[in-house]
C-alpha cells in the first residue's frame, strides 16, 4: 500500500502519524525508500521502509463509516476473560499490536470490566490506557467526534458492555479467586 505526504496513517500500538516525507535512507550498504512518519501524540519521528509498511501494519485511518461501526460495537457484550493473567496479558498485547482498532476496543472493554472486579496490575492498567488512547486518537483524527464528547460516550458505551457481560458472566474473576 502506498501513502502520500500529508496523509494520516495508523501505526500499530503507537497511534496516528502523518506522512511527512518519502525519501531515501542509507542503512549499511543498502539505500532504502522510507516513509518519515511524525507521531501526533508526542511529535517523534519514525522511519519505515516503504517495502515494509504493510508488514509493520501501517494503514490509513478509519473512515467515518468504520468509526460509527466501532462506536456501535463498544456497547456489545464480549467473550469470557481468561483467569490466567499470563494468557490474558499475551492476548491483550497481541490484540494491541495488530493495529486493529476493533481489537483495541475488545481490550478496552475487557480491562474495564476487570478493573471493576479487582485492582489492575501496572501492565494491565497501561494496556487499558493504551487501548483507550488508540481508539480516541483514531476516531478524533477521522473527524467523527471531538475528543471531550468522545471520551464521555466511550465511557458510557463500555459501561453498557460491562453491564451486559456481568449478566452473562457474573463475577468471573471473583469466582476464580475463591
Amino acid at each position: 500500500m502506498q501513502f502520500a505526504i500529508g496523509q494520516k496513517v495508523a501505526y500499530p500500538n503507537q497511534g496516528i502519524c502523518v506522512v511527512e516525507k518519502i525519501g531515501k535512507k542509507r542503512i549499511g550498504d543498502a539505500e532504502l525508500r522510507v516513509y518519515s512518519l511524525r507521531l501526533l501524540s508526542d511529535n517523534s519521528i519514525i522511519f519505515v521502509p516503504v517495502a515494509n509498511a504493510g508488514t509493520v501494519g501501517i494503514r490509513p485511518i478509519m473512515s467515518g463509516i468504520q468509526c460509527k461501526k466501532l462506536i456501535a460495537r463498544l456497547s456489545d457484550d464480549f467473550e469470557p476473560i481468561s483467569c490466567d493473567w499470563k494468557a490474558r496479558s499475551r492476548e491483550f498485547m497481541k490484540k494491541l499490536q495488530t493495529g486493529d482498532v476493533f481489537e483495541a476496543a475488545d481490550v478496552l472493554k475487557k480491562l474495564t470490566f476487570l478493573s471493576r472486579e479487582k485492582k489492575l496490575s501496572f501492565r494491565e492498567q497501561t494496556m487499558l490506557d493504551k487501548s483507550r488512547f488508540l481508539i480516541i486518537s483514531e476516531v478524533t483524527n477521522a473527524g467523527v467526534a471531538d475528543e471531550e464528547a468522545l471520551r464521555a460516550e466511550i465511557d458510557r458505551l463500555v459501561d453498557v458492555a460491562c453491564k451486559k457481560h456481568l449478566k452473562s458472566q457474573p463475577r468471573v474473576m471473583s469466582a476464580a479467586a475463591a
